[in-house]
């Protein structure tokens, strides 16, 4: 006699982790460069999350699997899911369905601000907790790179998946090898707030594959070692100005606009005339410096800039949406572990 009693109902889980903004250093957290000489990226996780959720998937549906992000996949078997980041996590711990996973981001995909390798870490976070298990950030993020970059061949550095598995504001200092060194950056003094208080972000509208231009940037980075070097030295720099307590907001916008000018040069596709445009309005309208987050292409414009001046840059990119910048101390947390 088969017995068609449905088990109790099992725990869910639900992990918050957050995406990131990068200051100055992205390309020497590559494999290319850091092989080469010690890399450095200095960066802050922000508030605002990639959302996964864990549970075991009901007997009641027909399918053992099933996968909600941008679109819904509901398989048999583990090797047919076609989310890469989510069978790969799948495979590397061991999960056997039924299993239901659902993720959203507070933010579109392929923005700039690491939302690939937040999902990985959330998603390695959410299984692990469903698996009764605990981890630290570092293997949270060593986990989410060796998917992202070992597993998939994503043409990616490892600065991401640090920032979303240890949040806060960092610098990561990447060595032959592989290590990866955490400096955590305090400011005192009311010098954090007086930090993001100084920032801008506003969304271009247009969303990119940072693969293909990191690929691009890969190729190039025999040749570009002085450029590499520059950046990474950029990124100390910022360390060392954000670590007595207090903003310099010219020299720190001027170190920033060093760094993009720089950056722009490492792949033909990091920048377009329209982003050009938006940047030399928002300098001319004050800003002391900025960059394009991420791999370039598009996604956010990030500016640092007095706020006696914010008003003026608004109005010069008055057709763009503004979007706040809060900092994020926390990294990827399990934030509903419950059972029905």
């Amino acid at each position: 006699m088969v017995d068609h009693r449905l088990s109790p109902t099992s725990q869910m889980i639900v992990t918050r982790t957050p995406l990131r903004v990068s200051f100055a250093g992205g390309g020497t957290d590559l494999p290319e460069f850091y092989e080469r000489e010690e890399g450095a990226v200095l960066s802050t996780a922000i508030k605002r999350y990639v959302y996964v959720t864990v549970k075991r998937h009901s007997e009641l549906f027909f399918e053992p699997i099933r996968i909600n992000y941008s679109k819904s996949e509901q398989v048999e078997h583990i090797d047919e899911v076609q989310n890469n980041i989510a069978r790969e996590c799948l495979r590397f711990l061991g999960i056997e369905p039924p299993i239901y996973i659902s993720t959203v981001g507070d933010v579109p995909a392929s923005t700039g601000l690491g939302g690939s390798s937040s999902f990985a870490v959330g998603l390695l976070n959410a299984l692990h907790a469903y698996r009764g298990e605990r981890v630290s950030a570092g293997q949270l993020a060593e986990e989410a790179s060796h998917i992202e970059i070992a597993v998939l061949g994503e043409p990616i550095g490892k600065q991401d998946q640090y920032a979303a598995a240890y949040g806060g504001l960092n610098l990561f200092r990447f060595k032959p090898g592989g290590g990866v060194a955490v400096e955590h950056q305090r400011m005192g003094n009311g010098g954090l707030e007086e930090f993001f208080e100084s920032m801008l972000m506003f969304w271009t509208g247009h969303q990119r594959d940072a693969s293909a231009v990191l690929a691009e940037q890969k190729q190039n980075v025999a040749a570009k070692l002085d450029w590499l070097r520059k950046m990474r030295d950029q990124a100390l720099d910022l360390h060392a100005m954000i670590g007595n307590g207090s903003l310099d907001v010219h020299g720190f916008g001027r170190l920033l606009d060093q760094g993009w000018r720089l950056k722009r040069d490492l792949a033909s596709t990091i920048t377009t005339g329209q982003i050009d445009c938006w940047y030399e309005a928002a300098t001319a309208a004050g800003a002391e410096g900025g960059k394009l987050c991420g791999a370039g292409g598009g996604g956010f414009l990030l500016f640092i800039a007095p706020r006696k001046r914010h008003r003026a840059i608004r109005e010069a990119l008055a057709e763009l949406t503004e979007m706040t910048v809060e900092p994020e101390c926390h990294g990827s947390q399990v934030m509903v572990p419950f059972h029905g």
